[in-house]
């Protein structure tokens, strides 16, 4: 928008750079994360062939958390994120706890993938110190978050083309060697598989249940299109179209996958910490192809890190405007990012090398922090839904005249927070994501303290009670422009 700078000379604000190509493909390099190239070994050995119908649950009852985020924020758009509506729905509390967890959820994230580019790396050059290739990669995320927000989505939407690419050529190069009748040490390649080597439960329940540990890691991120609303061009016609293209993207990029990795290799093969998409190719003969996919799947990391980078930056950048976060952190550089938060999110990334360090097991650091971010991704996704339901009762008028209504309504709330309350004790049915799990109250407790002292501050009362006019002033334009229209 041209005006913006023009309107808001004062108070620089974010622009919508992002294209429809750009929301599109960030949505999808959202729901395909590290967690799906280097996750899926321990998923699959853990679960069986019912991983298959674990990604399928996952990606189901995710779907209407993205649909009730995204009829909120059609709503009123002079929310930036979910933070905002968080807020403006559940109280101040409800924002400063989303948008400081979901911040803490991205750095988390960006840690675990530090910590996969770094055990990839070592993979491509032995003997390659792990702290090389962790500094190198947050130097150029930052670089390229610097420039602007187009950079970030150009940037994004390589990466994720990358991603799809990788995951087709594995579908297409896995089903020729179904149909040839390719032989390996392990058997026939051959759909038998999914169901010759035990069943679709081998493990039974418990193996069912293990599954949905590190599965639900491999789906953060699909939430992301919700903070790209405040930079997204035409958010009401591109933020349904990313949001509806969920399903399909699920059943494609996860279930495809895996249906034909444990097609062409019995899943007894697969094991925790070795990614099953380099093993696929390299058992084809394509050594050269296995190269390659390593380096997408150091890609991916790169992409999820980005992704980290970004949004955490956005969302300290929001709870700075609103006097949740320190003042510092409200500025923008000439070209409209957020630079001092992102410096923030950078120096934090750095963590994952000391990490790696600290305990030299690469994949038992890799499953400690993606459990932590896994935890703390379902409680903003709760708030999502709670705030979807007191928007329910205290705006019944904008939900009847909402064009992208969440299927379901009510009813499928609770249904999505009992399947939450399900991978929550599935958790614990593991000693080291019990640990895990174990720790993070840790985080709230901080974040608790820092909102007892917070919340009776002046600048804070003034800076919300400012978020909050804004918020009327906007939704009283967006119902004058409404009613014009049906006038005419």
């Amino acid at each position: 928008m041209k005006t913006q700078s023009e309107n808001l000379a004062q108070a620089p604000h974010l622009e919508r750079q992002l294209s429809n190509r750009h929301i599109q493909l960030i949505a999808i390099g959202g729901a395909i994360g590290t967690g799906l190239f280097m996750g899926s070994g321990k998923t699959i050995s853990a679960a069986g062939p019912s991983v298959i119908f674990v990604y399928m649950i996952i990606g189901f009852m995710l779907f209407f958390v993205m649909r009730a985020m995204g009829e909120l924020l059609l709503s009123n758009l002079h929310y930036k994120s979910f933070s905002d509506f968080a807020a403006d729905l559940l109280g101040p509390w409800a924002g400063f706890f989303t948008g400081w967890t979901y911040w803490f959820c991205w750095v988390i994230t960006g840690i675990a993938d530090v910590i996969a580019i770094a055990g990839y790396s070592q993979e491509l050059w032995p003997g390659l110190p792990l702290w090389i290739p962790g500094l190198v990669t947050i130097a150029i995320l930052l670089l390229l978050n610097l420039a602007t927000v187009r950079a970030f989505g150009e940037t994004e939407f390589w990466f994720a083309l990358i991603k799809i690419i990788a995951i087709a050529a594995l579908i297409v190069v896995g089903l020729f060697m179904i149909f040839s009748g390719f032989q390996s040490d392990a058997g026939p390649a051959t759909f038998t598989n999914l169901w010759s080597h035990g069943g679709f439960f081998p493990n039974e329940f418990m193996g069912f249940v293990a599954g949905f540990q590190i599965a639900v890691f491999a789906f953060v991120g699909i939430e992301l299109v919700g903070t790209t609303a405040a930079e997204a061009k035409n958010p009401e016609k591109n933020l349904p179209r990313a949001i509806n293209s969920i399903p399909i993207r699920v059943l494609l990029f996860y279930v495809g996958a895996l249906i034909i990795l444990m097609s062409v290799t019995p899943w007894t093969q697969f094991q925790a910490g070795h990614s099953p998409f380099i093993a696929m190719f390299s058992l084809a003969g394509l050594g050269a192809a296995a190269t390659i996919v390593n380096l997408v799947v150091l890609s991916s990391a790169m992409s999820s890190a980005n992704s980290g980078i970004y949004s955490t930056s956005r969302m300290v950048y929001g709870l700075a405007q609103e006097g949740d976060a320190p003042a510092v952190f409200s500025g923008l550089s000439r070209r409209k990012v957020p630079q001092n938060a992102l410096f923030l999110s950078c120096v934090l990334l750095l963590s994952g090398v000391v990490l790696m360090y600290a305990g030299q097991d690469i994949g038992k650091a890799f499953d400690m922090v993606t459990t932590v971010s896994a935890v703390c991704f379902v409680f903003v996704w709760s708030i999502i839904l709670a705030s979807y339901i007191a928007f329910r009762k205290r705006r019944p008028q904008l939900h009847d005249a909402s064009k992208f209504k969440m299927p379901g309504g009510i009813p499928m709330v609770w249904v999505v927070f009992a399947f939450f309350a399900f991978v929550l004790w599935a958790l614990t049915t593991q000693p080291d994501t019990l640990a895990a799990l174990l720790v993070t109250p840790v985080w709230f407790i901080i974040l608790g303290i820092a909102w007892f002292f917070l919340r009776r501050r002046p600048a804070h009362l003034a800076r919300y009670a400012t978020f909050q006019a804004d918020l009327a002033t906007e939704l009283a334009l967006e119902q004058e422009a409404t009613s014009g229209r049906q006038g005419q």
